[in-house]
């Protein structure tokens, strides 16, 4: 598999598209502000669309729910030095959801994007 495409629920695509562009690396494949624009880094690419916006992504399901941002599936970056990235990016006034995390494989910490969508930062142990 070459790449991997996610698709996010956002509150503002503009602001989702920046974020991920200026905070994360990201870069803009396709901009169709206000309703869908799609970012790529690496393999990834990352499809943002606004909430009740036309296509079938975010539409209403037929029991009534609808798709909406801020759950707690996630993709993960891996970087080299997880304090000094989180350092940067609270500078940048980003928001987590918890502080860094050690585990067997590594550290990690939740961070948010502006609708709330979960992105794992990942520094692999050892």
């Amino acid at each position: 598999m070459d790449s991997v495409g996610v698709r996010y629920i956002v509150d503002d695509v503009a602001t989702a598209v920046t974020f991920y562009t200026e905070r994360l690396g990201f870069t803009v494949e396709m901009d169709y502000s206000p309703g869908f624009a799609a970012v790529t880094r690496g393999g990834l690419r990352l499809m943002l669309n606004n909430v009740g916006g036309i296509g079938g992504a975010s539409q209403p399901m037929p029991d009534g729910r609808s798709p909406e941002p801020g759950g707690w599936n996630r993709f993960q970056i891996v970087v080299d030095d997880l304090a000094a990235e989180v350092a940067r990016l609270r500078a940048e006034g980003a928001t987590f959801r918890n502080e860094i995390v050690v585990g067997v494989g590594g550290s990690q910490i939740l961070l948010e994007d502006p609708a709330g969508n979960v992105v794992e930062l990942f520094q692999p142990a050892g």
